[in-house]
C-alpha cells in the first residue's frame, strides 16, 4: 500500500514536470531566452544573460574559453573581452542550451551632441550623371555610356594618370582626345577594377574633347558628433554612411574633416517629408576632426581641440546591446545655434544581433523637440542615446512617414568599427 502511494506521488511529479517543461515550450519569453543562449551576444562585466523570474528557474554555469579578445593598441579604453561558455539548466539540474558570451571589461566615453560640419575628398573621381556630348554633325553622343561606365562607377586613372577632381579628368580626357583620339580610363565598377578604351568626342558647345559625364569628387553636409574618447581623442559621428547625394553610392574616402557647425533654421518634419537642420560651417572651429573612415555605422577619426558637452563634464560608461531596454532615454542634440540640449525619447524596440545602424526604434516623446522639429530630422545622426546613465548608441535615420520615430545604432556597433580603425593605425 506504502509502495502504492510512493509510486502515485511520482506519477503525479513527473506529469507536473511534463506539464510545466510544455509550457515552457511555449512561452515566448522562454524560447527567446533559449535563442539567445545559442547567440553570440555582449554583456557587460556585471551583466547577466537572464534576469527577473527566470534567474530563480534557470541556473547559469559559465566557464572561460581561454580566449580574450586584444585591445586596441590605440583606443585609450581598451575594447577587449573575455569568452564564455554559458551553460543553461532547467533547476540546476535540466540541460537546456548553451552558448557562448562575450563579457565586454568596463569602458567609457564622453557623448558628444555638438553640430558638426561634414567634408568629404573621394578616391578617384565619382561618375553622378551622364552629359550628352554634341559632335561636329549636331547628333548628341554618350561616348563613357556607350563603353560601360555607370553612374556610381569610380574613375581612378586616365591615361595612367591618377585623378582626384573633376578638373583632372576634364583636363586628361581633353589630352588624350587632342592627342589620340582615345583615352586609357581605369574605373571601379562595384568591386571590380575595369580599364576601358574610349574614344573622346570634340565638343563643339566647349570647345573640348569630353566623354560624356557628370563627375563629383567631394561631398558635404552637416550631422551631429556621437562620442569621444577623452584620452585617445577617437570620435565616432552620424551613426550611418556617407553616400553621394545622386547616385546613393557609399562614398570612399580620400580624406575629410569635420569641424564644429552652427544650425540657423529648422525646417519642421511632417509625414512623407523628413525635416532638416539648416547650418553652416563654423570658420573659427574650436574643435577639428580627420575623418579617416567611413562605414556603415558612421564615421570615425581623430579629434582635436576644445569639446564641451555641459551635460558630461566625464566620460559615462558605455551601455552594451544586452544592456538597451524598452523603455525611456534621452538624446543630445542642437537645435539653435552652437547650444547642445537635452531631450526625452522612449525606445520603443531593440532588435537585437544586428550589425547595421538599424538596432533600435527611437521615438521622441520630448513636447519641446515636438513642437520645434516634429521629431527627428536630418542632421540629428549621430546624436547620442543615453540610458540609465550609460550611452547606449545614437539617432541614425527618421521614418519618413512618421516623423516621430525613428532607427538608432548601438553604440558597440560604433565601437567595433572605430576599434577596427585604431587597429589599422596601429599595424
Amino acid at each position: 500500500m506504502e509502495d502504492d502511494k510512493k509510486v502515485k506521488k511520482k506519477s503525479i511529479l513527473v506529469f507536473l514536470s511534463l506539464l510545466f517543461c510544455t509550457f515552457l515550450s511555449f512561452n515566448p519569453n522562454f524560447q527567446q531566452l533559449v535563442k539567445l543562449s545559442n547567440d553570440h551576444f555582449l554583456i557587460s562585466k556585471e551583466g547577466s544573460p537572464i534576469k527577473n523570474v527566470w534567474s530563480k528557474i534557470i541556473k547559469v554555469d559559465k566557464q572561460p574559453l581561454n580566449q580574450t579578445v586584444p585591445a586596441s593598441t590605440v583606443m585609450s579604453n581598451a575594447l577587449s573581452s573575455e569568452k564564455l561558455e554559458v551553460s543553461y539548466k532547467l533547476f540546476g539540474i535540466f540541460p537546456l542550451s548553451k552558448g557562448e558570451v562575450e563579457v565586454m571589461k568596463p569602458m567609457q566615453l564622453i557623448p558628444g551632441g555638438q553640430s558638426i560640419g561634414v567634408t568629404l575628398k573621394t578616391k578617384g573621381v565619382m561618375v553622378v550623371g551622364q552629359a550628352g556630348v554634341v559632335d561636329k554633325t549636331g547628333k548628341k553622343v554618350f561616348p563613357a555610356k556607350d563603353a560601360g561606365i555607370e553612374v556610381g562607377d569610380i574613375l581612378l586613372k586616365v591615361n595612367n594618370k591618377e585623378v582626384s577632381t573633376d578638373q583632372d579628368v576634364s583636363n586628361e580626357v581633353h589630352l588624350a582626345g587632342e592627342k589620340n583620339g582615345h583615352a586609357t580610363v581605369v574605373y571601379k565598377h562595384q568591386e571590380q577594377i575595369i580599364e576601358k578604351i574610349i574614344k573622346p568626342v570634340f565638343c563643339v558647345e566647349t570647345g573640348r574633347f569630353r566623354m560624356g559625364l557628370f563627375v563629383r569628387d567631394e561631398a558635404a553636409g552637416v550631422g551631429t558628433l556621437s562620442f569621444l574618447d577623452p584620452v585617445s581623442k577617437q570620435y565616432g559621428a552620424l551613426g550611418h554612411v556617407i553616400t553621394d547625394a545622386d547616385t546613393n553610392q557609399k562614398i570612399e574616402v580620400s580624406n575629410g574633416k569635420i569641424i564644429a557647425s552652427t544650425i540657423y533654421a529648422i525646417e519642421k518634419g511632417k509625414r512623407g517629408q523628413p525635416g532638416e537642420k539648416i547650418g553652416s560651417f563654423v570658420m573659427n572651429s574650436l574643435f577639428t576632426g580627420t575623418i579617416e573612415k567611413n562605414t556603415i555605422t558612421g564615421i570615425f577619426g581623430k579629434m582635436n581641440g576644445l569639446i564641451v558637452n555641459p551635460y558630461f563634464k566625464e566620460a559615462i560608461p558605455v551601455g552594451w546591446e544586452a544592456e538597451v531596454k524598452v523603455g525611456p532615454a534621452k538624446i543630445y542634440t542642437v537645435i539653435q545655434g552652437e547650444k547642445i540640449e537635452e531631450f526625452d525619447v522612449n525606445i520603443d524596440r531593440v532588435m537585437h544581433n544586428r550589425a547595421d545602424s538599424k538596432n533600435m526604434i527611437v521615438r521622441v516623446t520630448d513636447p519641446r523637440l515636438l513642437e520645434i522639429t516634429g521629431g527627428i530630422i536630418q542632421g540629428m545622426s549621430g546624436s547620442p542615446i543615453v540610458q540609465n546613465g550609460k550611452i547606449i548608441g545614437a539617432v541614425t535615420h527618421v521614418f519618413v512617414n512618421d516623423s516621430q520615430r525613428g532607427y538608432g545604432v548601438f553604440i558597440q556597433n560604433m565601437l567595433k568599427e572605430s576599434n577596427e580603425l585604431a587597429n589599422d593605425q596601429a599595424a
